[in-house]
């Protein structure tokens, strides 16, 4: 028997038993975890997550984890290739000699408008939002705000949105599904609304301004399991789009920073708080929306 027969011979016995076993072969998958702080399972005060904060080593440590927890899921379902980015503040929160060695770390900021999303692009497969949490003005949510404290509101083409939502959005603008949030049960409701049927991983679930927790690792378990789950059912998932034109009103909590805003040009006041800006160009928004918040 030649080398070439014998190949082809091994490579037929393999798809006739993968057959048999009711199985298609793996496909390998590039998955884009985006990280962020206030949502890890535990965290509940801003010094918690700020560098400087008497805890806040404990918790990078659970943040890494959890960003753990989601790699180890995605490698149990057929991930080839992992980029985590570190989206928390400083942008270098996650330890590195901690994370999964089979995982990317992107650390620091660009300054560019992909902010939480920056290293995304068309050849991933699919997003994940580790860490998550809801929207600014939102009630019984965890440290709740939407890019900065210093704003009160972001609205794209009507819809108000969190941090998932416009990082979603940017996920979508390169064709990537986002495939599961974790985070309190108010950023899990507003996924929801957002994304339909998303995986969603309910770490803490917050009363006012406290929570009731899980155990740590209880919460990793359910990360795992749950991404796992997402991406074996990555068809379900379509990237989340708007279409143009998008008009986007941004609400400051500081009657002079909306003042400030309006130096843009193509910006409309629309009342004491909130400036709109609308553009054909889904970048073009995310710079606007980068620079009214400079």
């Amino acid at each position: 028997m030649t080398k070439k027969t014998t190949v082809l011979s091994f490579a037929i016995m393999f798809f006739i038993g993968v057959a048999a076993a009711g199985q298609t072969p793996a496909k390998g998958l590039k998955v884009f975890i985006s990280v962020d702080m206030e949502g890890i399972c535990g965290v509940i005060n801003w010094d918690e997550t700020s560098q400087g904060g008497p805890d806040y080593g404990m918790f990078r440590t659970l943040m890494t984890q959890e960003a753990n927890a989601a790699i180890a899921g995605a490698l149990a379902a057929g991930a080839t290739e992992i980029l985590v980015r570190d989206a928390h503040d400083s942008g270098r929160n996650i330890l590195p000699e901690m994370l999964h060695p089979q995982a990317r770390l992107l650390r620091d900021w660009t300054s560019g408008p992909l902010s939480m999303m920056e290293g995304v692009d068309k050849t991933f497969d699919a997003a994940i939002f580790i860490g998550y949490h809801a929207r600014a003005s939102t009630p019984d949510a965890v440290l709740k705000h939407t890019m900065t404290t210093r704003l009160l509101d972001v609205v794209i083409n009507g819809k108000k949105m969190p941090e998932a939502g416009i990082n979603g959005l940017i996920a979508g603008y390169f064709g990537v599904p986002v495939v599961l949030v974790s985070g309190d049960q108010a950023i899990a409701r507003q996924a929801k609304e957002l994304f339909g049927d998303v995986e969603t991983v309910v770490v803490k679930e917050a009363i006012s301004t406290a929570a009731i927790m899980f155990h740590p690792s209880k919460a990793r378990d359910m990360i795992r399991e749950k991404t796992t789950a997402a991406l074996k059912r990555l068809k379900d998932f379509k990237p989340l789009k708007f279409n143009p034109p998008y008009i986007l009103d941004v609400a400051f909590a500081d009657e002079a920073l909306a003042q400030k805003a309006t130096w843009i040009p193509g910006a409309v006041r629309k009342d004491e708080h909130t400036v709109s800006f609308t553009t054909n160009d889904f970048m073009d928004m995310l710079k606007l929306f980068r620079l009214s918040r400079q």
